[in-house]
C-alpha cells in the first residue's frame, strides 16, 4: 500500500490533480480495518507535500455524496498513458478513483512528478504519533546488534504461490488447504511445478532459511527479529537452530497486540526492518523493496535477499551437506559482502525544480 500511494501521488502530479487521503481496503481474511490516520501522520504529512502535491482530508461538499468514476490505471506505465487516458476523465467528472498499476515506468515521469513521489515516499510518511511511539518501545526491546528476518511462509502466501511441498504437518497441510480455496489458485503439479520452482518462485521454508543462514556463517545466537505475518508455518525448522528470536507478539503485552490490525502490525515490521543492523529477506516482494530501498537511502547496506532460484537449482542437482552449503554462499557471496537496495533509484538524486 505504502508504494501505491507513493505511486498515486506521482500521478496526481503528473496530472496537475489534488489527492484526497486514500481509505485502506478492507481485508476480513487479515482482520483489517485500519485507515490512513492509524498508520501515516496525516498533518506531517499534509505539510511535507506542501509544494509538491495539494492534498486534502476530505472531498469538498458539492462532490462529497458522489461515488468517484473507476480508471483502472493497471496497464498505465509513462506519463503520456495517464495524459492522454485519465487525464479527460478527471476533466470530466472532477473526482476519479485509480487503481494502482503494478509496472509503472517511473523513470519516463518528468521532474517534477519524479520529485513529489519521492518526497512522499522517503520524506513526508511518518508512523502516526501512537504507532511510532510503539514501534520505538518494540526497537528499544530487542537485543542489540540483531538481524531483521522477514520470512514468508503463512497460508496465503503458499496458497498464492501455487507451489508443492512435501513433509509440512497435518496442522499446515490442512492451513495451506483452507487458503487455496479462499484464493481459487491451484497448485502447480509435475513437470510444470518443477520448472516454477526452479525459476524461484516459491517461498523458502524455516528450515531452509536457516540452512542458508547456516551457509552465511552467521552464528546461532545470532538476535534475530521475525518479521512475519500472522500464521506462521514450520516456525520450528528456523527455531531448533536460531533459538534467540524475537517477534510483536513476545515483546508487546497481549492487550496492545491483539488491538492491532494487519496494517499497524506491518507498519511495526516495517519500523524495525529500516532500522535493524542487518536486514534479510526470503522473498522480494513489495515490503522488502521499500525497506531495502529506504536503508540504502539512510546508508545502511546489510541488506540481502536469499535466492530462492539459487536454492532450487541446487538442491535439483542433488546437492546436501557441507557440498551445499559452500554451494549456497557462493550463490550469495557478492551480495553478502556488498549489500544492495532496489526501488524508486530516481530518489537518490537531487531534483532542483
Amino acid at each position: 500500500m505504502r508504494r501505491d500511494f507513493c505511486d498515486g501521488v506521482g500521478i496526481a502530479r503528473l496530472l496537475n490533480a489534488s489527492l484526497v487521503l486514500p481509505k485502506f481496503e478492507v481485508a476480513s481474511y487479515w482482520n483489517e480495518t485500519s485507515g490512513f490516520a492509524d498508520v501515516y501522520d496525516v498533518d506531517y504529512f499534509m505539510q511535507h507535500m506542501n509544494g509538491f502535491v495539494k492534498v486534502v482530508k476530505t472531498l469538498p461538499p458539492e462532490i462529497a455524496t458522489k461515488e468517484p468514476v473507476q480508471v483502472d490505471c493497471s496497464k498505465r506505465k509513462g506519463q503520456f498513458d495517464y495524459v492522454e487516458s485519465v487525464l479527460p476523465s478527471l476533466l470530466k467528472h472532477k473526482y476519479i478513483s485509480i487503481t494502482p498499476a503494478m509496472s509503472q515506468r517511473r523513470d519516463r515521469y518528468p521532474l517534477h512528478a519524479k520529485a513529489a513521489l519521492c518526497q512522499a515516499c522517503y520524506k513526508a510518511l511518518r508512523l502516526a504519533k501512537p504507532l511510532e511511539t510503539k514501534a520505538s518501545k518494540l526497537l528499544d526491546a530487542i537485543p542489540k546488534p540483531f538481524l531483521s528476518l522477514h520470512l514468508r511462509f503463512e497460508p496465503d502466501m503458499v496458497a498464492y504461490s501455487q507451489c508443492q511441498y512435501t513433509g509440512l504437518s497435518p496442522a499446515s497441510i490442512k492451513a495451506v488447504e483452507a487458503a487455496v480455496a479462499l484464493v481459487e489458485r491451484k497448485p502447480w503439479t509435475g513437470e510444470l511445478a518443477r520448472i516454477w520452482r526452479q525459476r524461484g518462485k516459491c517461498p523458502l521454508t524455516p528450515n531452509e532459511t536457516a540452512l542458508i543462514l547456516q551457509s552465511l556463517s552467521i552464528p546461532p545466537t545470532t538476535n534475530i527479529y521475525l518479521a512475519a505475518g500472522d500464521g506462521l508455518m514450520e516456525i520450528e525448522g528456523l527455531t531448533d537452530i536460531y533459538t534467540n528470536i524475537f517477534t510483536k507478539s513476545s515483546l508487546l503485552n497481549e492487550e496492545d497486540f491483539t488491538s492491532m490490525h494487519g496494517n499497524t502490525k506491518a507498519a511495526l515490521d516495517y519500523y524495525i526492518s529500516i532500522n535493524s543492523d542487518s536486514y534479510m529477506a526470503t522473498y522480494f516482494g513489495n515490503m522488502d523493496k521499500m525497506v531495502a530501498a529506504m536503508r540504502a537511502f539512510k546508508g545502511l547496506y546489510k541488506t540481502l535477499f536469499l535466492s530462492r532460484r539459487g536454492f532450487a537449482e541446487l538442491t535439483s542437482q542433488g546437492l546436501r551437506g557441507k557440498e551445499l552449503m559452500q554451494a549456497l554462499w557462493k550463490v550469495h557471496r557478492d551480495e553478502f559482502v556488498a549489500g544492495r537496495g532496489s526501488a524508486l533509484p530516481e530518489c537518490f538524486c537531487e531534483f532542483k525544480l
